[in-house]
């Protein structure tokens, strides 16, 4: 499945945009989930601070 995401997006300007797979607690379970984003690269580093 990653082998399709990484040859969609080395098409056009989708070059400019990576994919944020961050580890989120859950307040009501308490149990531990993967949340994935697709944003741009210039905001990566903004995106993992909030």
């Amino acid at each position: 499945m990653a082998k399709k995401t990484v040859a969609t997006l080395q098409k056009g300007d989708s070059r400019a945009y990576a994919k944020v797979i961050k580890v989120v607690k859950s307040p009501k379970t308490g149990a531990y989930m993967f949340q994935e984003e697709m944003i741009l690269k210039e905001n990566v580093d903004a995106a993992l601070k909030a």
